[in-house]
């Protein structure tokens, strides 16, 4: 397979206008040129980054969306992707968190080369790792996650940096912008592993990031457990949504040490088991298998 054009992406509600700055530095900086960047306001005005430093030259320039709303993260992201579908000149969609960083020159020649070698891969994940290269626990998208550099094929990505064919994503439908935060990343993988798509997880990619919480963001416990049983409700075989649903009922329960946490929890819950959920499009049993063979089966 010839290289693939590579497109990056990334998404701001125009509080951080300093890291987007050195993120798209360190995107001017990689030593293979992407075709073009587009960078989404999500409800929110933008610099005019078209003239960035070192990005003036791509073939495609530097696309700026200014959204009159926020639309959440997979929202914003797919902005983005309309539009560089309608571009037709990217195979390959790097997305980027605004406040990350790149810090090695060759990250998009090794996503290049990866999807030159293997026209089945569908997604590759990155690396994160705070300023001192230290990598959260919940950040390595696999069980048993004490080595964060073990790489391999696994089952989910993380939202903060990753790779997505634009093939794979013609068949498999945009991120689910319904989600607006949290399981995004969950909801579009279980979808390109049905379709018979590979995810690898590649720990030599980095992305430099600050070290957070996602229970920071006012609304995490609500639409953590709305979006986890609206994943149930869509993607998962009848018999294993009660497995899925209670197993993360008890995980919930053992963790959480917030009150006023759960009661969003068991409200978000019940908002998810009582408000429209999309189409259903249940997992075929041969993918279940194909998860637990890879180490995490969809009900944990």
């Amino acid at each position: 397979m010839s290289a693939p054009r590579i497109g990056v992406s990334v998404v701001t509600m125009g509080d951080r206008p300093q890291q987007v700055e050195a993120l798209l530095a360190s995107v001017a900086m990689q030593d293979v040129r992407p075709t073009r960047v587009v960078v989404v306001g999500n409800g929110s005005p933008l610099p005019d980054y078209t003239a960035f430093p070192g990005l003036t030259d791509l073939t495609g320039g530097v696309t700026l969306l200014e959204l009159d709303e926020n639309l959440g993260c997979p929202g914003g992201r797919n902005e983005a992707l309309t539009a560089l579908a309608g571009f037709g000149d990217v195979d390959v969609v790097i997305e980027l968190d605004d406040d990350g960083l790149l810090v090695d020159k060759d990250v998009f020649r090794t996503v290049e080369r990866l999807y030159a070698d293997d026209p089945g891969l569908g997604i590759v994940g990155f690396r994160i790792a705070d300023e001192h290269g230290e990598t959260q626990r919940r950040h390595v998208p696999r069980l048993r996650a004490k080595d964060p550099m073990r790489r391999g094929p696994v089952t989910a990505f993380l939202g903060g940096a990753h790779a997505l064919s634009m093939e794979m994503l013609a068949g498999t439908g945009p991120w689910p912008a319904e989600f607006f935060f949290t399981h995004e990343e969950t909801d579009l993988s279980w979808r390109a592993l049905d379709a018979g798509w590979k995810i690898l997880y590649e720990p030599s990619l980095l992305l430099q990031h600050p070290k957070t919480s996602p229970a920071r963001h006012a609304v995490y416990y609500r639409m953590t457990a709305r979006n986890r049983v609206w994943l149930a409700r869509r993607h998962l075989p009848v018999p294993l949504v009660p497995v899925y649903l209670g197993t993360w009922i008890l995980l919930t329960v053992l963790r959480t040490r917030s009150v006023p946490g759960l009661r969003a929890w068991a409200s978000g819950f019940a908002e998810g088991m009582r408000n429209p959920c999309g189409v259903r499009r249940p997992m075929r049993w041969r993918t279940v298998w194909r998860m637990t063979r890879l180490g995490r089966p969809p009900v944990i």
